[in-house]
């Protein structure tokens, strides 16, 4: 298994989404499960996968005033969730609500705390973008505000881009989460994302996790590709 391979079920129904589970169960580390499925088939499914033994990224991206996304969390906290994540230009006061909420919930359930994580800024930004909502600095300085905001409320880690790895590192040390999304596989085009790498490439470049969506689950052989792309990670180091 390689454990920092999280697959993205970015599909429309339970069945196509546990038939993928299954296929893929003892290559990968775990499932994201996002907006799509999410909003169609709702917490029931999450907990079907955790009691599966499933380590489940729920990847809704809260951002709203702190007392609801730490409503949100609580709620994510007792569904099993392994990780969940915010959006850090929801700002300090959110980020560190969204974090007690995690601690207290899992303390009154006994459960483990999840990992509560920030998005920076989209992979599928660019510096056009990015202008386009007001915020005129360097994609790069803008990750690396926001990663500094995120440790510095407690958080776990990041969401950002393999190109912003690096500076996260040289911002937050070595201790502190960073997953990569939107990974391509061998030979695969970037799609809707601007700033990506491959999954040795960014593993190499040090994150934690990495999640891999049309690469694996648009192939023909979803296992195949899935083992093409731990074969590709193999002996790499892994940061925690």
């Amino acid at each position: 298994m390689t454990e920092p391979l999280l697959v993205a079920l970015d599909v429309d129904t339970v069945d196509e989404a546990l038939a993928l589970a299954n296929a893929l169960r003892g290559i990968v580390g775990g499932y994201k499960i996002g907006s799509r499925l999410f909003t169609g088939r709702g917490p029931a499914f999450v907990e079907q996968m955790v009691g599966n033994g499933d380590r489940v990224f729920l990847d809704l991206k809260f951002h709203d005033i702190p007392n609801t996304v730490a409503g949100a969390i609580a709620a994510a906290t007792r569904l099993g969730v392994w990780m969940v994540n915010v959006h850090a230009s929801g700002g300090d006061a959110m980020m560190r609500a969204a974090k007690a909420a995690a601690v207290d919930e899992a303390a009154k359930a006994g459960t483990p705390v999840p990992l509560v994580i920030a998005v920076t800024v989209l992979t599928s930004f660019d510096q056009h973008q990015l202008a386009g909502v007001g915020i005129t600095a360097p994609v790069a300085d803008q990750v690396r505000r926001l990663a500094a905001l995120a440790q510095a409320a407690g958080l776990d880690g990041v969401v950002a881009s393999p190109l912003e790895i690096g500076l996260i590192r040289d911002a937050c040390g070595t201790d502190f989460a960073i997953v990569t999304p939107g990974i391509r596989g061998a030979g695969d085009a970037k799609g809707d994302q601007s700033r990506t790498l491959s999954a040795g490439e960014a593993l190499a470049a040090g994150a934690s996790h990495l999640v891999v969506g049309r690469p694996i689950i648009a192939a023909a052989d979803p296992r195949a590709a899935a083992e093409r792309i731990a074969a590709a990670c193999a002996g790499i180091a892994v940061r925690p």
